[in-house]
């Protein structure tokens, strides 16, 4: 990918809620390939997806916001969905929201290196790879689409560590030697 010249239009990433309010979140579960997902929200935003054991209680979603995140995400699981559509709040320092948003602007089935992103955001590439293992929103903001000098398959905060990104990859269309 060229890091210049991204092929869809920039993610908004809202603010994060401050972590001295109190705010009102939820939680939906998502079965998926890569195992099970709990996705959390505020009112008006995804806050955070993480992997949670399969028997962990979580209630469906109701409808809105959780209720089409696990929608978006069932459909990207059945190939039917190559760009998530939902707003995202993820708490990070402004380096690592560049990094997010940039990671968001990676096409389905594309990658960058960490060094690609590090130029493309005038950052370091070990910078980089912290901001993607930070990364509150795995698979709706693609840290698996980042890859190493080479395209070396390195690092992946999720569960199944490299083994997930590898899957995820491979499920986008991208080859992997």
């Amino acid at each position: 990918m060229n890091p210049s010249h991204p092929t869809s239009a920039p993610t908004v990433l809202r603010p994060a809620p401050p972590t001295d309010a109190d705010i009102h979140t939820a939680r939906t579960g998502v079965d998926s390939p890569v195992g099970r997902l709990a996705v959390e929200a505020t009112e008006e935003a995804i806050i955070a997806v993480h992997w949670i054991d399969d028997a962990a209680a979580i209630a469906p979603a109701g409808p809105g916001l959780l209720q089409e995140a696990a929608r978006q995400l069932d459909a990207y699981f059945a190939r039917r969905l190559t760009t998530f559509d939902l707003p995202l709040a993820p708490a990070g320092s402004p380096f690592e929201r560049d990094i997010w948003r940039l990671m968001c602007d990676i096409p389905y089935g594309d990658t960058m290196t960490y060094g690609e992103m590090a130029d493309a955001v005038g950052g370091a590439a070990r910078a980089v790879g912290y901001a993607c293992g930070s990364n509150p929103i795995p698979v709706i903001i693609p840290c698996h689409r980042v890859l190493g000098a080479g395209n070396r398959m390195v690092g992946y905060s999720g569960r199944g560590r490299v083994e997930t990104k590898r899957w995820l990859l491979v499920h986008e269309g991208k080859l992997l030697l």
